[in-house]
């Protein structure tokens, strides 16, 4: 797009990274005023991913600066294009980790907008309107194509239904697509941001929750998040006695583990499905996929409509994330902390404070 088609652009406060090793610090971004079907939101809450930080640290190789990242966004809708016919003024609104694609390929056509060669990403991704990086929710304001924003059950805490836009379809829709319910033995492996959503929707699916873990002293949080046992995975007894029983597992841990272990845990035609990213490859035998046809997958995050039904779901059963707010300024000690596997379940940016500073 050539400059003298650029839509017009305003400025807004924002948190960015300008390099790999540099800390989120106050920085003014620019945002488009909205073309005739983009609706431009106020942002009230972001929530925090493990991805936020890969990305501002370059740890997945694809950094790009000035960094904003955020994906987790629900604000209030301040003004809307002349095409827009989903959201009026003064709507409360969502933005996860999409904002755009062609809607023309199989994929979106599909309804899996996530797979699309054309996607543009939160952040990340090339703005084709204004030029450079995408930039994410730690800002004042986002403006999105009204395709990519997303309606919030009134009853549901925003603060709360912030992290839905990214650990809750994560965990939500391979759940979904593997159809689990009912009679089903389902095990959720890790009790982080992801983890503990995906014992929520997995309990609510009306299954027998199992949550594998490394550290006995979270066992009795994962019972009142809804799991029914806990297994210690590093106790071989208590894996013996699950051995070849579980339908569905869900491994939602982004560290080095033994993921053979756990497929020996599967029934026949069982399936495991990956929603972390380890930083290595896993070695994986063959023979215990081979012995009992049981396949293991990976899901990345849901199509709109697919998360526009899952936050539907959580207004039905009141489910939100579990989380701790904080000033945009705790970021930098946010992330640290995140390292250190310090919060529960996830932060949220109260983004109030940034407009304070």
């Amino acid at each position: 797009m050539n400059l003298m088609s650029k839509p017009v652009a305003y400025s807004v406060k924002a948190y960015s990274a300008a390099s790999a090793t540099s800390p989120l610090a106050a920085s003014n971004i620019q945002r488009r005023e909205p073309t005739d079907r983009d609706v431009q939101i106020e942002i009230l809450y972001c929530g925090v991913c493990h991805s936020d930080l890969h990305f501002v640290r370059n740890e997945w190789g694809n950094g790009q600066y000035p960094a904003v990242p955020g994906h987790e966004i629900i604000g209030r809708v301040k003004k809307v294009g002349p095409k827009v016919t989903k959201f009026k003024v003064g709507d409360i609104a969502g933005v996860g980790c999409m904002v755009n694609a062609d809607l023309s390929c199989p994929h979106c056509r599909a309804g899996n907008e996530q797979f699309s060669p054309s996607m543009i990403m939160t952040y990340g991704s090339t703005d084709k309107h204004l030029g450079g990086p995408t930039l994410g929710g730690y800002s004042e304001a986002i403006v999105v194509d009204e395709h990519f924003v997303l309606r919030v059950p009134e009853n549901l805490d925003l603060a709360g239904v912030a992290p839905l836009l990214c650990a809750g379809i994560t965990t939500y829709s391979p759940l979904r697509h593997w159809k689990v319910g009912p009679g089903k033995k389902v095990g959720i492996v890790g009790l982080g941001g992801l983890g503990h959503m995906g014992v929520k929707f997995a309990r609510a699916f009306g299954t027998h929750v199992v949550v594998f873990t490394t550290s006995p002293g979270k066992k009795e949080d994962a019972i009142r998040l809804g799991a029914h046992e806990v297994i210690v995975s590093r106790n071989e007894d208590e894996m013996a006695k699950h051995a070849g029983t579980f339908d569905f597992i869900l491994d939602a841990v982004s560290a080095d583990h033994d993921i053979n272990g756990l497929l020996n845990m599967l029934t026949p035609d069982g399936n495991m499905t990956l929603v972390g990213a380890p930083e290595k490859p896993f070695p994986i035998s063959s023979f215990g996929l081979i012995f009992g046809r049981k396949s293991l997958s990976g899901s990345l995050i849901g199509g709109i409509a697919e998360t526009q039904e899952m936050l539907y779901f959580c207004g039905e059963h009141n489910i939100t994330c579990d989380i701790e707010m904080i000033r945009m300024d705790e970021i930098n000690e946010a992330y640290e902390r995140m390292l250190r596997s310090d919060v529960k379940y996830r932060f949220v940016i109260d983004m109030a404070s940034l407009k304070a500073e």
